[in-house]
């Protein structure tokens, strides 16, 4: 009888080691899902309407932003770093009405008094500092960026205009970030084409183009206020054979009453880009080219007569 109980003392000690083992197997993957993609510095942002699904805190360093646009209508993402005391209340508040006002009149023709409603937008708003971000994308379509964020209060926002005119920050595209000391883990992507943007030289693009997945790495070697009161970017857009590239040049330019509006112009497709930087700031945008007709371009007015638009051909 003593064996009996020997033997089954000894079972059940090999069942739970057994048990035990199982139990530290299953927690292993558990832990790998746990890491917070955040510190790799891998950003979801979703559009399925009027707003972006994102979380509220990152961390500053290299970021990676993944920006799914699920809605009907072209949008963009920029990051906006405030200055120390202002957050999005003072944007609601001070910032839109302006804008807001401002863009009624242009749409009512009135450019005179559109010019003096703007003249009321708050001094800080010429302090915040843009930090990048993506591009124009269509709907439908994912846009790739990496920027590099520095610790502070951001907003993040797209001033796209819906068709009546009126600001898709007006109708929620607008969220507040936190950006935390800690930084990501992330390196910045090695480029495979590097192109420079300057109000000067314009867009200058230094490596052939080729099809297939092509990481950009733009330079902003300097930057400045033109007159619908932000700097340039870049956006890389595929167009059909037979499409008007005057529309979209004119598409290009917020103040103008067609400008920035849904629907926009038939026969492009946007495919993001590098929203605006400081001079002497970097950042990179992804991008699978197929053959066809492209243009790097400039969400500026008149970008042609600017140098900010560049056209290229993949065959």
């Amino acid at each position: 009888m003593k064996n009996y109980f020997l033997f089954l003392v000894l079972i059940l000690l090999t069942v739970s080691c057994k048990s035990k083992e199982k139990q530290n197997e299953a927690i292993e993957p558990t832990l790998e899902e746990a890491v917070d993609p955040l510190k790799d510095g891998q950003v979801e942002i979703i559009t399925k309407s009027m707003e972006f699904f994102s979380a509220d805190t990152l961390y500053s360093g290299w970021n990676t932003l993944f920006y799914e646009n699920q809605s009907q209508e072209v949008h963009f993402v920029l990051m906006d770093l405030y200055p120390e005391g202002k957050d999005i209340n003072n944007t609601k508040n001070e910032l839109l009405p302006p804008f807001d006002e401002g863009m009624k009149q242009i749409m009512h023709g009135d450019m005179d008094k559109a010019m003096e409603v703007f003249g009321e937008i708050p001094e800080w708003y010429f302090q915040v500092k843009f930090m990048g971000g993506t591009g124009l994308i269509s709907p439908k379509h994912t846009a790739k960026s990496t920027v590099y964020l520095e610790p502070g209060l951001y907003t993040m926002e797209c001033y796209v205009k819906m068709f009546n005119g009126e600001w898709h920050t007006s109708h929620g595209m607008i969220k507040q970030i936190i950006v935390q000391e800690e930084t990501t883990d992330l390196d910045q992507p090695t480029a495979s084409i590097s192109v420079d943007i300057s109000s000067t030289e314009g867009i200058v693009v230094h490596d052939s183009i080729t099809s297939g997945n092509q990481i950009f790495q733009t330079n902003f070697i300097d930057q400045k206020i033109y007159e619908h009161f932000v700097g340039h970017d870049v956006n890389l857009v595929r167009y059909e054979t037979g499409a008007n590239l005057d529309s979209l040049i004119q598409w290009m330019n917020w103040m103008d009453p067609k400008g920035l509006i849904t629907p926009s112009p038939e026969g492009f497709t946007f495919l993001g880009g590098m929203n605006n930087l400081s001079e002497g700031e970097k950042g990179f945008f992804e991008a699978d080219l197929t053959p066809g007709n492209y243009v790097l371009i400039s969400e500026v007015p008149a970008a042609d007569e600017k140098k900010l638009l560049y056209s290229f051909t993949i065959n």
